[in-house]
């Protein structure tokens, strides 16, 4: 599991606030035979096949239980037993201990320069670091060179054909196997000790080599478990994004950096919205998590709460696009305004797969109007819980959504006089970022999928392995917004595109789990996915509308022509009457963000005045969210709800 908790996250943290890569095409047959991708679509690099799905889920599912069950409840006693410093000593003495292995593959994979840093700092800490207990290399800026023998294997030729979940120690392949192995053969604790072949408790079969290793892999777990729960619980299929992480993080293959062709400002400042992140590795932990009864559904939704010693205002947050209300930007918000004086409150987005389980009406979002009245009534029980169980302690009541949950907040502001009680009613209304058309958006966000057509065919498939290489050797470096990413237009729009692609597979393998329409060709097992995959990954955004919400609105007896309906309704535009007259509403938005065509941008102008209307010229999509001037004009935002205090809610059931 240590092996599990180092790649996952690394590559999940880099990825995770913006870009969180699940399965591509696999090398396995798909059972039912399909048409192949049209010419003009991108196929992505294939991960390493995954076979025996079936059997790695099912492991992945017992790691995930020892992580939550054991690991994590245990780890907060150990961290407040063993401080920081000593735990750091551990693990830089379980390392320095693995030095002959680290030797015996640099040799192997000839480097050279590699053997003899890993010499030098393991004399290093041996000595001036008290047995490697002080990681004196580092301040002598010695250069680390971590080799194993899976990686010594690949550089030899062997190309992974299987992809192998093992227990504890994670994600793996046949090849990574058996130089586990090799590894562990080569660590010198095992050869200490003279009764390790003795003995019935499994434990103690390898003498003090299991217990030691066990204790040094429990000690790196206890610092990250907590972040790998979250990234566990607030992805849709974490599972098949490990999976396809771990065919790049493992590749023995460097990328090549070079920029080939022109940058895109705005598709860069898009990414750089990974870097908005909570800043109190604590805060996540220090909120509460609760449900409310949906009484349409019958379901309990999940919400996630920070809340204030004494009354204060409360703000609801909305994340983007298929997000989970644990995600790192939902979180960064929460500690942003709950730093400043405001109890946070988080719900995921209509378009994830536990809001669309638990709190909507409809089998499948696409409609704005269904979707924001579903949101309205499940923030209703939230507000209505809360004053419960903390009477006189609700404050001013603030909607803020940021890029899809900004549509869905201002759909609700632009309605709110529509909204009879028992509704709740907001005080204010923050809108970050928010497309003003879906559909222009959701067919920005197919073309940017498309960009590397833009390659020569013959180059497509090389350059997208680069990319992915690219990726994952960043999620292994200290970035900074300063940092410049080195993605050219064609990649940084892609990895975009590729971001929502699986937002939509996502959204589409729930509906249809929940109501199946007929469409997929391919059965859709909980424990057997990648079949499914393949083929949803196929359909665009348009191809959604089309082929899967137009169909069901349709035999809903939405208005026609359907098209057309869900079309207008997704259209802020069709709002603006009652948005003109709501002075309770505050906009923050990039005048470069891609989901915004210039009559996008006119129309804001001519719709807000200048002191609801915060426009930055820079920032693409929420891609300067970590910048303190755009964090202020949040606060800013926030500010004087109180004083414009609506009716409140009252305790009738929605």
């Amino acid at each position: 599991m240590k092996n599990y908790i180092k790649h996952a996250g690394q590559w999940a943290g880099f990825l995770a606030g913006m870009f969180l890569v699940a399965p591509a095409v696999q090398g396995a047959e798909p059972a039912i035979k399909l048409p192949l991708p049209p010419a003009d679509r991108v196929v992505l690099p294939a991960s390493v096949p995954d076979p025996i799905e079936p059997f790695n889920r099912v492991m992945w599912g017992f790691n995930e239980g020892v992580l939550i069950g054991v690991i994590e409840p245990t780890s907060r006693v150990y961290r407040f037993v063993i401080v920081k410093p000593v735990r750091t000593g551990i693990g830089n003495f379980g390392r320095n201990l693995t030095y002959p292995g680290r030797l015996i593959n640099n040799l192997l994979q000839e480097k050279w320069r590699g053997a003899r840093d890993e010499t030098r700092g393991f004399l290093v800490n041996s000595t001036v670091g008290v047995l490697g207990f002080f990681d004196a290399g580092k301040r002598w800026q010695i250069p680390r060179s971590d080799a194993d023998f899976g990686q010594t294997f690949g550089q030899w030729g062997w190309r992974p054909g299987c992809f192998i979940m093992l227990p504890f120690f994670g994600p793996s392949n046949e090849r990574d196997t058996v130089g586990l192995a090799a590894d562990t053969a080569a660590n010198p604790l095992l050869y200490i000790s003279p009764y390790k072949l003795v003995g019935s408790d499994p434990l103690t079969y390898l003498g003090p080599y299991s217990y030691f290793t066990y204790a040094v892999m429990y000690n790196g777990l206890s610092d990250t478990v907590d972040e790998t729960v979250r990234f566990a619980e607030a992805e849709a299929d974490p599972y098949s994004e490990v999976q396809y992480a771990w065919t790049f993080a493992r590749a023995n293959r460097v990328a090549d950096f070079q920029v080939k062709g022109q940058q895109d400002p705005a598709s860069l400042e898009t990414i750089q919205s990974v870097f908005f992140s909570y800043q109190d590795p604590t805060f996540p932990d220090a909120g509460r998590t609760s449900s409310v009864l949906i009484p349409a559904t019958g379901r309990s939704l999940k919400f996630s709460y920070w809340l204030q010693p004494k009354k204060a205002p409360v703000v609801y947050i909305v994340p983007g696009l298929g997000a989970h209300r644990m995600e790192k930007a939902a979180l960064a918000m929460a500690e942003l305004v709950f730093k400043h004086g405001y109890t946070a409150v988080c719900v995921s987005s209509p378009f994830n797969p536990e809001f669309m389980e638990q709190a909507a009406t409809a089998a499948l979002p696409a409609y704005l109007p269904a979707d924001g009245h579903d949101l309205l009534v499940a923030l209703t029980a939230v507000d209505r819980h809360m004053q419960a169980m903390y009477p006189g302690r609700v404050g001013a009541r603030t909607l803020l959504g940021y890029s899809m949950g900004a549509a869905e907040t201002l759909y609700l502001a632009g309605t709110a006089e529509t909204n009879l009680a028992p509704l709740v009613r907001f005080d204010r209304y923050v809108a970050i970022s928010p497309p003003v058309r879906m559909i222009h958006g959701v067919d920005r966000l197919d073309e940017f999928y498309q960009a590397p057509l833009g390659w020569p065919a013959g180059e497509r498939v090389n350059n997208l392995e680069n990319t992915f290489l690219k990726v994952a050797a960043l999620s292994q470096s200290k970035l900074t917004p300063q940092s410049s990413l080195p993605f050219s237009a064609i990649e940084s729009r892609f990895l975009i595109g590729l971001v929502f692609r699986f937002t939509l597979r996502d959204t589409i393998y729930s509906s249809q789990q929940r109501h199946n329409q007929g469409v997929l060709h391919h059965g859709l097992h909980d424990i057997r996915r990648n079949p499914a995959y393949q083929e949803i990954l196929q359909y665009s955004y348009r191809d959604y509308f089309a082929k899967f919400a137009v169909p069901y609105y349709q035999a809903q007896g939405l208005a026609s022509p359907v098209a057309e309906t869900l079309e207008k309704g997704g259209d802020l535009r069709t709002y603006a009457a009652g948005l003109r007259a709501n002075p309770a509403i505050r906009i923050i938005a990039n005048e470069n963000d891609f989901l915004l065509a210039d009559e996008d941008l006119a129309w804001l102008r001519a719709t807000f005045p200048a002191e609801q209307l915060k426009l930055f010229p820079q920032g693409g999509h929420l891609g300067n969210l970590s910048n303190p001037t755009v964090q202020q004009a949040i606060l800013g935002a926030l500010a004087g709800a109180d004083r414009e205090s609506q009716q409140p809610t009252t305790n009738i059931e929605p």
